[in-house]
C-alpha cells in the first residue's frame, strides 16, 4: 500500500528537495504540498495523506499550532516534524501537541524515508533516544501514579526504550497479541493517540526518571 504524504514548509527549496525525495521511492507519493499552517487542515481534509512532513517554525500558522489543529480532523495523519535543531523547544511543543516524532533538515534522504515509513505504520516510537531527551528535560520531581497496571508500566518503560510490539513480546515472553492489547490499554488510559505521545506523559509525570 502507497504511503500518502503531505509536504508542508515554507521555503520552496526544502519542499521540492522533500517532495523529490519522497516522489524517488515506489511505496511512497506526495499527495500536495503547503507553505503555510493554515492551509494543513482544509488539505488534509481533501487529500487524506497518511503523513504529513511539518515544518515546525513558519509565519502565520506555525507547525505546531497546524498539528494541534489536526486532531479535530477525523482520522488524522500523523505527523513528523521537520526541524534544524533537535533540541528545539518547538520540537517539544509539536509533541505535546500530537507530532509522532521529528526528523532534522539535515538527514539524510534514506532516513527521511524510513522515517515516514516509521510513522505511517505507528508500531515503533520514532527516534527514542531524541525524544526521550526532549521529554527528560520537562520531567516530573515525583513520580506520579499513573492509573496503569503493573505490567502496562512494564510495555511502557519498553516503548520508551524504542521497542517493537514484537521485541516486546520477546522480552516479557508473552504472545504478540497480548503486548498489542497492553499497548492499546496504555494508551486509552494516558488519554493519548500514540507511542510517542505516551512516553512524552510518562517522562512529564515522572513515571520514567530520566537515568533512572
Amino acid at each position: 500500500m502507497t504511503v500518502r504524504v503531505l509536504v508542508v514548509d515554507d521555503e520552496e527549496l526544502i519542499r521540492t528537495g522533500l517532495q523529490a525525495i519522497v516522489d524517488a521511492e515506489p511505496d511512497l507519493t506526495v499527495v500536495g504540498t503547503a507553505a503555510d499552517g493554515a492551509d494543513v487542515a482544509p488539505l488534509v481534509r481533501r487529500l487524506r495523506p497518511d503523513v504529513v512532513l511539518m515544518d515546525v517554525r513558519m509565519p502565520g500558522i506555525d507547525g505546531i499550532q497546524a498539528t494541534r489543529l489536526l486532531t479535530g480532523v477525523p482520522d488524522p495523519p500523523r505527523v513528523l516534524v521537520v526541524t534544524t535543531f533537535e533540541n528545539d523547544d518547538h520540537v517539544y511543543e509539536a509533541l505535546l501537541a500530537g507530532a509522532a516524532g521529528f526528523l532534522l533538515k539535515r538527514a539524510r534522504p534514506a532516513e527521511l524515508v524510513q522515517a515516514v515509513r516509521v510513522v505511517a505504520h505507528g508500531e515503533s516510537l520514532l527516534f527514542p533516544a531524541a525524544i526521550r531527551r526532549l521529554a527528560a528535560g520537562r520531567a516530573g520531581a515525583r513520580a506520579a501514579r499513573l492509573p496503569l497496571t503493573g505490567r502496562e508500566g512494564e510495555v511502557l518503560r519498553l516503548m520508551a526504550d524504542g521497542l517493537s510490539n514484537a521485541e516486546i513480546a520477546e522480552r516479557l515472553r508473552v504472545g504478540l497479541e497480548t503486548v498489542k492489547t497492553h499497548v492499546g490499554n496504555v494508551l486509552t488510559k494516558l488519554g493519548v493517540r500514540d507511542r510517542t505521545q505516551a512516553v512524552v506523559a510518562a517522562y512529564e509525570s515522572g513515571f520514567i526518571v530520566p537515568g533512572g
